[in-house]
C-alpha cells in the first residue's frame, strides 16, 4: 500500500513538473492544450494548473479564441514569480546577472576585481552582489539562490572547491563561501557552467562538448540533459590534454597542455589583451593576426578532432574565443575535416549560443533548474 502511495505521489509530482516546463516553453496555453499534447486527462491538467495558479506559479491571461466550443481560459507562467543570481568568478573579473524563472537574462554586470583568497573578498563580492541586485529592482523574497561559477574542480560530493591552479587555492569547502551571502550558494566549474547554459533549455542538444576558450580552456560534456561529472568531478578537463610532446609550458606546471596553445590570450596579447580587436584585425585582413590565428586553429583542430574521436558527438566552442569566432568557424572546421578519419560531411563543429556571461547564465539557471525540478 505504502508502495503505491509513493508511487501515486511520484507520478503525479512528474506531471505537475512535466506541465510547468510545457506552459514555460510555449507561453499561452490552455487545459485542453496540454491535455492533448501532453497526453494526460483534461481533469489531471486542470487540477494541476489550478495548483500551479495557486502557487503563483501560473496565472490565468484571459481567454483563447473560440474553435468552435466554450473558448478556453489562457494559461501563461509568472516568469518573475522567481529568480536566480549567477555569480562567475574568473582571476580578473567578476560576472553577475539575474534571471527569471523562464531562464531569461534581467540584468548583467561585468566588474574588474582581481581574485585574492580571504574573507575580505568574498565580502566584498556580496556587497556587489547586494547594490546589483538594488539596482535592478528585484524583490529578494523571489530569490531562490546564487549560483556560482568557479575556476576550479568542484567536487558535487564533498561539497568542496578541490583545487583551483588558475586562482592559486585549493580545500575550500562550499559553506565556507556560501556564509558570506543571504541566499542559498549552488557550486558549478565554469566550463560547467558554460555547458549547461547551452544545453539546459535547448531540445536539439541531446550530447554535446562544450570546449571553453577563454584566459584558461576548459570543457565539459553534456549528454541527455545533464553534465557528466566524471569519478573525480574532472571530467572535460581538457585544457591539461598534452597536444605537444614536451611543448610550451602551461600555468599547470606541466608543457605541451591544450591551454598553452589554445587560451584566449593567445589572440589578444597582439591586440592590447582586447579579443575583439584582434578579430577586427584579422577580418582586416592584418598578416600577423591571420599568421596568429593560423597557427591558434591548428592547435584547436587537433583538440576538436580528438574530443570527437572519443566522444563523437558535437563540439561547441564557447568561451570568449567562441563568442568573438564567428564566420571564422569555417577555417577551423576545414582544418578539423583535415584530420577526421571518418570523413563526416556535415559539420559537428559549433558556436555557442550564448556569447555575453555564458558561465554566469548557466550557474543561474542550474538554480532555476534545481527549484523547477522539485514543482
Amino acid at each position: 500500500m505504502d508502495g503505491k502511495k509513493v508511487t501515486n505521489m511520484e507520478v503525479k509530482k512528474r506531471n505537475r513538473n512535466r506541465v510547468f516546463r510545457y506552459i514555460c516553453r510555449n507561453g499561452t496555453v490552455s487545459n485542453p492544450d496540454i491535455s492533448y499534447n501532453m497526453k494526460i486527462s483534461l481533469p489531471t491538467a486542470t487540477q494541476i494548473t489550478k495548483e500551479l495558479i495557486e502557487e503563483g506559479l501560473v496565472e490565468e491571461k484571459g481567454e483563447l479564441q473560440s474553435t468552435g466550443g466554450r473558448r478556453a481560459k489562457a494559461l501563461s507562467a509568472v516568469m518573475n514569480a522567481r529568480l536566480a543570481v549567477g555569480l562567475d568568478i574568473t582571476k580578473n573579473h567578476i560576472t553577475l546577472i539575474l534571471t527569471n524563472i523562464a531562464g531569461e537574462m534581467l540584468k548583467y554586470e561585468r566588474i574588474c576585481y582581481p581574485y585574492a583568497a580571504g574573507e575580505l573578498y568574498y565580502q566584498e563580492i556580496n556587497e556587489k552582489l547586494e547594490g546589483f541586485l538594488t539596482e535592478s529592482g528585484a524583490d529578494r523574497s523571489k530569490i531562490l539562490g546564487v549560483g556560482i561559477s568557479f575556476p576550479g574542480i568542484i567536487d558535487l560530493e564533498k561539497q568542496l572547491i578541490t583545487y583551483s591552479h588558475i586562482l592559486g587555492v585549493e580545500e575550500i569547502p562550499f559553506a565556507s563561501v556560501g556564509r558570506f551571502f543571504s541566499y542559498p550558494c549552488f557550486f558549478l566549474n565554469d566550463a560547467n557552467a558554460g555547458a549547461y547554459a547551452e544545453g539546459i533549455y535547448n531540445e536539439e542538444a541531446e550530447r554535446f562538448f562544450y570546449l571553453s576558450l577563454s584566459n584558461t580552456v576548459g570543457g565539459a560534456f553534456f549528454c541527455d540533459d545533464e553534465l557528466m561529472q566524471g569519478k573525480n568531478f574532472r571530467c572535460g578537463e581538457v585544457g591539461h590534454m598534452t597536444v605537444v610532446m614536451d611543448g610550451e609550458y602551461c600555468y599547470c606546471g606541466k608543457r605541451g597542455c591544450l591551454d598553452a596553445y589554445c587560451a584566449a590570450w593567445r589572440l589578444s596579447e597582439m591586440a592590447d589583451g582586447k579579443l575583439e580587436q584582434f578579430f577586427s584585425l584579422l577580418d582586416q585582413g592584418d598578416a600577423e593576426a591571420a599568421k596568429i590565428w593560423d597557427a591558434y586553429t591548428n592547435y584547436l583542430a587537433i583538440a576538436v578532432n580528438n574530443v570527437h574521436m572519443v566522444l563523437d558527438c558535437d563540439i561547441v566552442l564557447g568561451g570568449y574565443v567562441g563568442s568573438c569566432m564567428g564566420a571564422h568557424l569555417k577555417e577551423v572546421w576545414d582544418k578539423v575535416v583535415g584530420r577526421n578519419t571518418f570523413g563526416e560531411k556535415e559539420p559537428y563543429v559549433k558556436v555557442c549560443n550564448y556569447k555575453v556571461a555564458a558561465a554566469a547564465l548557466g550557474a543561474a539557471l542550474n538554480v532555476i533548474e534545481t527549484f523547477v525540478s522539485q514543482i
